[in-house]
């Protein structure tokens, strides 16, 4: 296997390029970041990716309690002795897509100190969405997720019905949570300097679902479906869905109200969640 190639900073780090290290350097971007988290004394901040700190150490200065998550363990020593000194750090050195977070925020809420959680990072593009569904999906309780990701990603997110960028993203993130731009971040903000620009956003976590959704499972099904043959209409991109020929799909797209020649871009998620509750009815 070749080695992942590294570019070398000014005091002899070696960015990874598998691990997809950018780590920020533009102050005033880091200032607007940490203002958008509206981060206090009482808050639990989970940190993904510190890097070479930057973010964490304005962070550090506002949280009750600060806890980083970082891979890279050429980083662990460096931060420990940033800010270990601080009293209210902790390192996690661990893949935040293996940490149990429940457990970590349970554990750290049961003193009474620390009211609320609120998670941020700039996370590696190349894992960006495994890292934002998993903390959804996993019912992470967190009041907001305030991250920065690659700007094409950020605007699927954002992305509203009956435009290109549309699709199972958006609606699964704007599912959870109400979904807020903070920023967009060009890519001269960054050391080394990415091939593309970045957004930062706050997912602030919905506590109660203002959609109503009978199966969840069946709901995301749904969703897919509809956009695995985006370009196809759903009488035909619903066939993916197990379990449901194409006579009960039409018979369900009848129950809904929605016309079988549309496709999945021109739904709303109220639709899909109204097509899924049909779908159920003959599945």
């Amino acid at each position: 296997m070749a080695k992942a190639k590294a570019r070398q900073s000014k005091d002899g780090f070696k960015f990874s390029k598998s691990l997809g290290q950018n780590f920020l350097q533009d102050q005033g971007i880091i200032d607007e970041i940490v203002d958008a988290a509206q981060i206090g004394q009482e808050d639990l901040v989970i940190e993904i990716g510190p890097g070479g700190g930057a973010l964490t150490k304005e962070l550090i200065k506002e949280a009750g309690k600060l806890i980083a998550v970082e891979l890279d363990d050429r980083l662990i020593p460096e931060l420990n002795a940033r800010f270990m000194p601080y009293g209210n750090f902790q390192l996690i050195h661990e893949d935040i897509l293996k940490v149990d977070l429940q457990e970590i925020i349970h554990r750290e809420l049961e003193s009474g100190q620390l009211k609320k959680v609120k998670v941020i990072g700039n996370l590696p593009y190349y894992i960006t969405t495994p890292i934002i569904m998993g903390l959804l999906e996993k019912g992470i309780p967190a009041d907001s997720i305030t991250i920065m990701m690659q700007k094409e990603v950020g605007d699927r997110i954002l992305a509203k019905p009956n435009t290109k960028a549309y699709g199972a993203l958006s609606i699964a993130v704007q599912y959870y949570s109400e979904v807020e731009k903070v920023l967009d971040v060009p890519r001269h903000c960054f050391y080394p300097q990415p091939n593309v620009d970045s957004i930062v956003l706050k997912l602030n976590i919905k506590k109660q679902k203002d959609i109503e959704v009978v199966d969840e499972g069946l709901f995301f099904e749904t969703v897919k479906a509809g956009f695995g043959m985006r370009r196809k209409t759903l009488l035909n991109s619903l066939t993916l869905i197990q379990g449901i020929d194409k006579g009960q799909i039409g018979k369900a797209l009848d129950l809904a109200g929605i016309d079988p020649a549309r496709r999945a871009e021109t739904l709303t998620i109220e639709e899909f969640a109204t097509l899924a509750k049909a779908i159920g009815e003959f599945k």
